[in-house]
């Protein structure tokens, strides 16, 4: 079967299930709430990839490849030229913001790329102006803004947000929508009654609930349009019961949540190797200095707390000290994250690893990882915008929910009740492939390779 495919040339395959995703034909729209310096790192990003003065690296679906069948076969093609993903030529992009700056305008403020390469995506960046946003001093309390919307209920804002979408929608003649979340992080909130439901969530939004925070009316009005949401903070947003009901029911596909980025995704290379070699962990700590709006929101200790419990899940989950209580059980784990302006969006994580080898004798490991913290966060937004959008056009993902096989990109992955979520970066990385194959029809790789020496 030959199969036509928007990211590249056509792709030869032996198997139908492939044929009944729609093709990726049209606009697709990004919309984001918070254009500060991960949206407009991205959105500058694109544009250069477009105009051919940038490589898209840190980009899965764009620079990666996927094997197929048997290394003896010597198949393996771009992930762009496999699956039917939209082309960046196709992306339009929008969003709401509670600054009034331009795109062009936050991009210079965060100052994440060089003037130089700002100047060349200018026009397209000046165009992008924020739509009101909406948005809670009491879920944010270090930033405030005028750009905000104004309604008696939480209902009311989340219709302003589904006419928006749907304006947006209109006026750029997409075809397809994808929303992912890049504001900022929310004070801790537990799930509660008010999230358990859809009733009782559409019931909490009318009698302004102060347990809706702004990225749950964001995400309810993305799925209630049937629009795809990726949660890229630690906030609860659609990890519970309504919002994962209402994304079923509108067939809106979810996922989340907190972009792997920094430290976390040091973790999670690390980590496995330590279980891998089993290798005990006496501690591990872990400290941050970050200056840009992210660091100056998480100098706030509720907005930290829900940060914190994303970063302090990922090594009970890889280690699973219960399972091996003689390596892991009762060690000490700290992450700090230190609010530092002049280091600006240049993000530095201290770790140290104490860990402890054969007869006991301890050993260590230090860490300091100087990253980019919307350097590297871009290339995740563009490859789960159009995951998402794919996620979407497939019927076989679209009414799951959840997508976990897309758990790769993110520090704490939201997973179905009652089922742990994997953080293994390489475990994540085979799910995220074998779902790749899997939808085009192509056999899983299991690595066992006996086929080799019969």
């Amino acid at each position: 079967m030959l199969l036509a495919n928007c990211g590249g040339g056509p792709y030869h395959t032996e198997v139908n299930s492939a044929a009944s995703i729609t093709p990726a034909q049209g606009k697709l729209g990004i919309l984001i709430p918070g254009l500060g310096a991960v949206s407009t790192t991205f959105i500058a990003g694109v544009e250069a990839i477009r105009q051919g003065i940038a490589k898209p690296i840190g980009s899965l679906t764009q620079m990666g490849t996927i094997r197929l069948g048997k290394r003896t076969d010597k198949r393996s093609p771009l992930l762009k030229d496999f699956l039917p993903l939209a082309q960046l030529d196709q992306l339009v992009f929008g969003g709401w913001d509670i600054y009034n700056d331009d795109c062009f305008q936050a991009a210079s403020h965060a100052e994440v790329l060089e003037k130089d390469l700002l100047e060349k995506v200018k026009p397209l960046l000046a165009s992008i102006k924020p739509m009101a946003a909406v948005f809670d001093k009491n879920y944010v309390k270090r930033l405030d803004g005028p750009n905000v919307k104004k309604a008696a209920t939480k209902m009311e804002l989340a219709e302003k947000l589904r006419e928006d979408i749907r304006r947006f929608k209109a006026d750029n003649k997409c075809e397809r929508l994808v929303m992912i979340w890049c504001a900022s992080t929310e004070a801790f909130r537990a799930p509660g009654a008010v999230h358990a439901s859809l009733d009782a969530f559409e019931a909490g939004l009318k009698a302004n609930h102060p347990d809706i925070a702004p990225s749950m009316i964001y995400a309810y009005a993305a799925l209630q349009e049937g629009v795809p949401f990726a949660n890229g903070a630690p906030n609860l947003t659609t990890d519970t019961g309504a919002l994962l009901a209402l994304s079923r029911q509108n067939n809106a596909p979810i996922c989340g949540k907190d972009f792997k980025t920094g430290q976390t995704l040091m973790k999670t290379i690390l980590a496995p190797g330590l279980k891998a070699r089993m290798l005990g962990l006496s501690g591990w700590f872990s400290t941050n200095i970050l200056g840009n709006r992210d660091g100056e929101v998480l100098d706030d200790p509720e907005s930290f707390k829900t940060k914190e419990e994303s970063k302090l899940s990922v090594l009970e989950h890889i280690l699973q000290p219960e399972l091996y209580p003689d390596l892991y059980k009762n060690f000490y784990h700290k992450v700090r994250i230190n609010y530092y302006p002049p280091r600006g969006d240049n993000k530095e994580g201290w770790d140290n690893i104490d860990i402890f080898g054969w007869l006991g004798y301890p050993m260590q490991i230090k860490v300091d990882f100087l990253c980019r913290d919307s350097i590297l966060a871009a290339p995740i937004v563009l490859d789960l915008v159009l995951l998402m959008d794919l996620a979407k056009r497939t019927p076989e993902l679209r009414g799951l929910g959840i997508q976990e096989w897309l758990s790769f990109y993110f520090k704490s992955p939201i997973t179905p009740p009652g089922l742990y979520p994997e953080h293994d970066l390489f475990i994540q990385s085979m799910k995220l492939k074998n779902t790749m194959r899997h939808i085009m029809g192509e056999e899983m790789i299991t690595h066992l390779g006996l086929e080799y020496y019969d």
